[in-house]
């Protein structure tokens, strides 16, 4: 095949828009994955910070709860209410001591009994609590203290700090946890730390408790949006893949579609490969020559003589179906007007139109600059409208037919019967010649309902006044059958084969010089 690529020797020339159009769907999506990701991880943090405050604020509770009971017994002798301070410690979980304070004072506790402290209210986040990172007994294990207080007297409810590391480490063991009381906070490691805390870089979450001043932050370390992303969504990933590379494949096959014989088609045009082939048209009672089809062939300078087929249709899509017939009526006209006196006055020479050229008037110039190639008079140019694409009726188009008709130049509807438009043809222009299709002359005598069409359209141009060509004539039966039924003109292999100008030309007068 021909028409082929010529290639840039950029490779970003060549390949950009095709990596481009396979990174597309890569990345659009990596970035709806990692969307994806970070949205469930966000929601994994949140409702995770939403259990630890859940659990710590039952904790808590359970301190509330002992607070409640003990203190209206706050400023009693410590003898009388000490056994009722181990009495909530053994009743209430998590709760590891009792104190009973007045004026700030820690008087009485459930470990010591009687016992002096002083107490900081400053220290309480809201006057309510106070993360502190040991105590006399344990002095490397936080405790977390809960204060209530009404007037002089108050209640301290400390918890143990290994519940609190270990609803911290054990409720989602992929997520950092850590709670926040006033400017303290701890972590699964159980170290107290006084400084700002730290950001978590992916889906942080922050819960703030409704019934008690602290907060628990969420989150994830770096890279853990991939590491998701790779466990949770491999097999998404590898669609968006496999769709980058059915992207590439599928614009570097348009590209190769949609460039390339576009590209070949110009340089062979530059080249003047597009050359004219001319079948003979003899008159159907006395088997004269009386016109020629002027056919396009492409000399490829490697491929050879390639068939119209393989090329006629990338130039009508392309446009440049114009300009190449325009080249071919120019070097008709440079080949055969030297020897017109060898054909006989009203020799027909027959050029393929499409819609192409219907759209503007510039094929009048062209049929002018071809008729004036020859004597006044002794040729007739015929435009054949093809139904590969429709003409559109249009006022372009009429007043391109109208001009054409006061030019002289004829119209003929080719392959008639044949496209889907052939009568609304006849209808808006003004049709001289009707062409039957070799499909309905290749089934004379073997197709009854074609042998009605036939005489059909036979008829039709007799009515309408029009002349009538068949084509693919290759019989004798059915030369003679189309002679019988009055058409006009016969072309075909029984006649002649599509030849080079100069054969044509040799024919021409030999067949001159016989009459």
């Amino acid at each position: 095949m021909p028409l082929t690529l010529k290639l840039s020797r950029k490779w970003t020339d060549r390949y950009a828009l095709i990596v481009l159009s396979g990174l597309l769907p890569v990345v659009l999506g990596v970035l709806i994955i990692v969307w994806q990701a970070n949205r469930s991880l966000k929601q994994e943090t949140t409702q995770t910070a939403q259990e630890a405050v859940r659990q710590f604020d039952l904790m808590l509770d359970n301190a509330k709860l002992a607070a409640d009971v003990v203190l209206p017994l706050a400023g009693q002798d410590c003898e009388h209410v000490e056994l009722a301070l181990r009495d909530q410690v053994t009743r209430r979980p998590f709760v590891r001591s009792v104190n009973l304070v007045w004026d700030n004072q820690i008087y009485c506790t459930s470990l010591f009994g009687n016992f002096k402290e002083a107490v900081t209210p400053e220290n309480y986040a809201g006057g309510v609590l106070w993360l502190m990172p040991g105590t006399l007994v344990t002095p490397n294990d936080p405790v977390l203290v809960y204060r209530q207080n009404q007037e002089k007297r108050g209640v301290l409810i400390s918890l143990y700090g290994f519940h609190l590391v270990n609803v911290l480490g054990l409720i989602n063991q992929k997520t950092q946890l850590l709670i926040e009381v006033g400017n303290v906070w701890i972590d699964r490691y159980g170290l107290v730390r006084n400084t700002p805390s730290p950001h978590l870089p992916v889906a942080q979450a922050t819960v703030p408790s409704t019934d008690y001043p602290y907060r628990v932050v969420a989150g994830f370390n770096e890279g853990e949006i991939w590491r998701y992303v790779a466990s949770q969504y491999p097999g998404l990933m590898a669609l968006f893949m496999f769709l980058g590379v059915i992207s590439a494949a599928t614009v570097h096959q348009l590209k190769k579609r949609a460039t390339s014989p576009t590209h070949e088609l110009q340089r062979a045009l530059d080249a003047a490969e597009f050359i004219p082939y001319l079948q003979p048209v003899v008159r159907g009672d006395t088997k004269q020559w009386a016109g020629a089809e002027v056919l396009m062939r492409w000399q490829h300078p490697k491929e050879g003589l390639v068939r119209p087929d393989l090329f006629i249709p990338f130039a009508e899509h392309s446009g440049l179906i114009v300009p190449m017939t325009r080249s071919l009526m120019e070097q008709t006209a440079l080949l055969l007007a030297p020897h017109a006196n060898s054909m006989e006055r009203g020799f027909h020479l027959a050029f393929n139109i499409t819609a192409h050229h219907c759209q503007n008037l510039e094929l009048v110039e062209d049929c002018r600059r071809f008729l004036e190639a020859f004597p006044p008079g002794h040729i007739n140019l015929v435009l054949e409208l093809t139904e590969r694409e429709l003409i559109v009726p249009s006022t372009t188009t009429h007043q391109l037919f109208s001009q054409l008709h006061a030019l002289g130049v004829m119209i003929a509807i080719d392959d008639f019967g044949t496209g889907h438009s052939s009568l609304s043809y006849l209808r808006e222009f003004n049709v001289d010649y009707l062409k039957i299709d070799q499909s309905f002359v290749a089934m004379i005598g073997a197709d009854a309902l074609s042998g009605h069409i036939l005489e059909s359209i036979i008829e039709l141009s007799a009515k309408l006044d029009l002349g009538i060509v068949a084509e693919g004539v290759e019989t004798q039966e059915q030369s003679q059958y189309l002679a019988d039924h009055g058409v006009d003109f016969l072309q075909g292999y029984l006649f002649a084969r599509p030849m080079q100008p100069v054969d044509f030309i040799r024919a021409l007068q030999a067949q001159l010089t016989t009459t």
